[in-house]
């Protein structure tokens, strides 16, 4: 009996040691938490690679706790309008500044690693967007330490790639 008791109580010790640390660590890390900013982008289309928001592309892109995100990218070289009314550009600034940036929110999920895994628009300055659902096949993000890279597979076949840098990170 005493031989059994032995290996018994080695393997409920091992195995409340196991619940005691899942405990202490909660639940995966979510990689994509905190704020993100754009450090560089490219759009390749048709054999040809552009960069979408200049030579110096500005981006914050934010991930939330509540599962929650917020994308805004701009060039950060796009002029001025000539007016300061928001809404009395000419054609041609309108133009250049709605095919140089992008504003959109929405939801978005992680596996049970906390890995990125898709997210849903609910608004945008592009309202053809409005209501996409977009998983990894779509949209991918891997980060690597302190750095997330971006690719999004637009319907056209055109692929948008990005690099951001890590901003901030709040508690988990």
């Amino acid at each position: 009996m005493r031989r059994l008791a032995v290996p018994a109580i080695a393997a409920a010790l091992a195995l409340s040691a196991g619940v005691l640390q899942a405990e202490v660590e909660g639940p995966p890390a979510n990689e994509v938490l905190g704020t993100w900013q754009m450090v560089s982008a490219t759009l390749e289309e048709n054999g040809e690679v552009h960069r979408p928001y200049g030579a110096r592309p500005a981006g914050m892109l934010v991930f939330t706790s509540d599962m929650r995100f917020v994308e805004v990218l701009t060039d950060a070289d796009t002029p001025r309008f000539a007016s300061d009314k928001r809404g009395e550009g000419t054609d041609a600034e309108n133009q250049r500044a709605m095919s140089s940036s992008i504003g959109f929110f929405g939801t978005y999920t992680v596996d049970k690693s906390g890995r990125f895994t898709g997210n849903r628009v609910e608004g945008a300055t592009f309202p053809n967007w409005v209501g996409s659902v977009r998983g990894t096949r779509e949209l991918s993000l891997i980060v690597r330490g302190d750095r997330m890279f971006e690719t999004f597979t637009r319907p056209d076949g055109g692929a948008l790639k990005a690099e951001f840098v890590r901003v901030s990170k709040p508690a988990q």
